[in-house]
């Protein structure tokens, strides 16, 4: 009688668990998105609000207010000079007020092209963000920079074009029709030289800049190549700005009339960024040259390949990305990659996915062939006998803010899909400094969050030995992984899962000790518990993938940042 009641409780027990997993399978994602199990902020004084804006906020808004207050002072500079140096009487008389505007624009925008350079000079902003200047300047923000300077160049130059062309044609005492004045306007844009390369710079910055938009650079038919072709229209660009201003059709009132302090001026500013630049550009073709070559490829399931790769002279650190260019495809297309290596192997790998027209190019160039019906396993391309792998050429590795992990004691780290590219490097790099590993020097870090979030479970299976490694050395419980799957789940998936996943050690989906989560992460739960585990402390947030989330992860650094309790410090990966 007792063993029949204890086989009726097993057997309840057993369907109650059942329907749990189901309950938990199916909402879940529901669940996952609300607040609960978050711990309720009490109010922030003005003090505290401050202290906690500069976290994370600081070093970014203060520099693009630099920027604001720099372009400001320029223009009011500008503006008196040209409007009350006594030189410059015969000019305003003959072109009025838009003598004064076109000027000032074109000083500003001269101050401009001192730095439109230096955020696209990788090297120059991989060293600054090593020296103590990287708690002043937010050096991630490098492209953003150059793309808010070169909105800066294109308003400034139609804003001066514009009013000279307006006032050059109404300065003419020979025509007095509008015909005449028409006929004037038409011929002047073809014989004043001014007008001239003023009408082509427009054009050169026009291309640059509808091409270099974001929706357009990503297009996959083409986009990125458009982009990088029409980008390098900058070269013809500065030619004809210098030669912009040495045409000297506005003289002063005395002698000299056209010297050389007065007229193309454009070099004295560009000197410095284009220096570096053409450094840059010559160390690129050093590197390139540099013993490098293929040692393995591997194609993955959800079409990612892998790319192994030895080259000599090259340290690396974790976080770190390179370019790649693949002479076979283009020697002129240089792409950036994420490395997946840690520092302490003799290989440098980038993990790619196949869905663009470089990748798909570089694929096919490798070896890979992702139509084939055994896609579902990892596997080494082996080339033909008659046909070596391509050559590969390097660049870099150039830092980003996921190189500071190291400097905190704790860290949450945020893959989403293919994002979690640059995790792998720096998982590697803990666990080889946790371990001690080839006597690897000890760190301060002590706990590391790891959370993925993919779409579906083969998204990136790459990524999952990796993980099994980790948890199964990582004895001391020092990474915390914790994966949320966010497509909705089949039923006959879902009876599968349940099935295996029952009372299993491991997660029937992973075979990780750590659960799968089914939908969104709830970024409150998240931050408030690592609030309570870990009160005043620094804690490090980096993140790779979609803006929605990244945008997520910097609101809820600042919500739950303390400054006399816990303070998370947000970085994006950006290049």
């Amino acid at each position: 009688m007792d063993s029949d009641v204890l086989a009726k409780k097993s057997s309840a027990g057993h369907l109650q668990r059942n329907k749990t997993e189901r309950r938990r399978l199916q909402g879940l994602q529901r669940v996952e998105t609300t607040t609960g199990g978050a711990k309720p902020k009490a109010p922030q004084t003005w003090g505290q609000s401050m202290s906690i804006w500069m976290i994370n906020e600081g070093n970014t808004k203060l520099f693009f207010v630099a920027f604001l207050i720099l372009h400001l002072i320029a223009a009011i500079f500008a503006v008196f000079h040209y409007s009350l140096k006594d030189n410059l009487t015969g000019a305003r008389a003959t072109f009025g007020p838009t003598f004064v505007i076109a000027r000032s624009a074109a000083l500003v925008i001269h101050i401009d092209v001192i730095y439109i350079l230096l955020p696209v000079c990788r090297n120059f902003v991989s060293l600054l963000r090593r020296t103590p200047l990287a708690s002043v300047i937010a050096f991630d923000e490098n492209i953003t920079l150059h793309k808010a300077t070169g909105w800066s160049i294109l308003i400034g130059s139609v804003l001066m074009l514009s009013t000279n062309l307006y006032r050059l044609t109404m300065a003419d005492t020979s025509a007095t029709t509008t015909g005449e004045r028409v006929k004037f306007f038409v011929v002047a844009n073809f014989i004043i030289g001014p007008l001239w390369t003023g009408w082509l710079m427009l054009l050169f910055l026009g291309i640059m800049v509808y091409y270099a938009m974001e929706k357009r650079r990503r297009i996959a038919n083409g986009g990125f190549e458009k982009f990088w072709y029409t980008h390098h229209l900058f070269i013809p660009f500065f030619i004809l700005w210098q030669l912009h201003g040495m045409f000297c059709m506005i003289k002063p009132d005395r002698p000299p009339f056209c010297s050389y302090n007065t007229i193309g001026v454009f070099w004295r500013y560009w000197i410095v960024g284009g220096i570096i630049w053409i450094s840059e550009r010559v160390l690129r073709e050093v590197r390139s040259r540099h013993v490098t070559y293929l040692s393995k490829v591997i194609q993955h399931p959800s079409n990612v390949m892998e790319l192994q790769i030895k080259k000599e002279k090259t340290k690396t650190r974790a976080g770190e990305y390179i370019f790649i260019n693949c002479p076979e495809i283009s020697y002129f297309q240089w792409h950036p990659f994420t490395l997946t290596s840690a520092p302490q192997e003799d290989y440098i790998s980038v993990h790619i996915r196949v869905e663009g027209d470089f990748t798909t190019a570089l694929a096919k160039a490798v070896g890979c062939n992702f139509d084939k019906k055994d896609k579902d396993a990892a596997t080494v391309v082996t080339p033909a006998l008659n046909r070596p792998l391509p050559r590969i050429m390097v660049d870099g590795p150039f830092g980003t803010c996921s190189e500071e992990f190291m400097n905190y004691e704790t860290v949450l780290l945020v893959g989403a899909g293919i994002g979690v590219t640059p995790f792998a490097s720096i998982l590697k790099t803990i666990w080889y400094r946790l371990n001690n590993f080839g006597g690897e020097k000890a760190t301060r870090l002590s706990k590391v969050y790891f959370t993925w979030v993919i779409r579906d479970f083969g998204t990136a299976e790459w990524f999952h030995s990796l993980l099994h490694a980790i948890e199964t050395q990582d004895t001391q419980n020092r990474i915390e992984i914790n994966i949320y799957l966010t497509q909705r789940i089949k039923e006959d998936d879902m009876n599968n899962i349940i099935v295996h996943d029952v009372g299993a050690e491991k997660d029937a989906i992973t075979s990780l000790r750590a659960p799968t989560h089914f939908g969104r992460p709830n970024w409150d739960r998240i931050f408030g518990s690592i609030a309570e585990k870990h009160p005043e402390s620094d804690v490090g947030v980096f993140f790779c993938g979609p803006a929605a989330i990244a945008k997520a992860l910097h609101t809820k650094s600042n919500e739950y940042s303390d400054p006399k309790a816990t303070r998370f410090f947000f970085g994006k990966e950006n290049f």
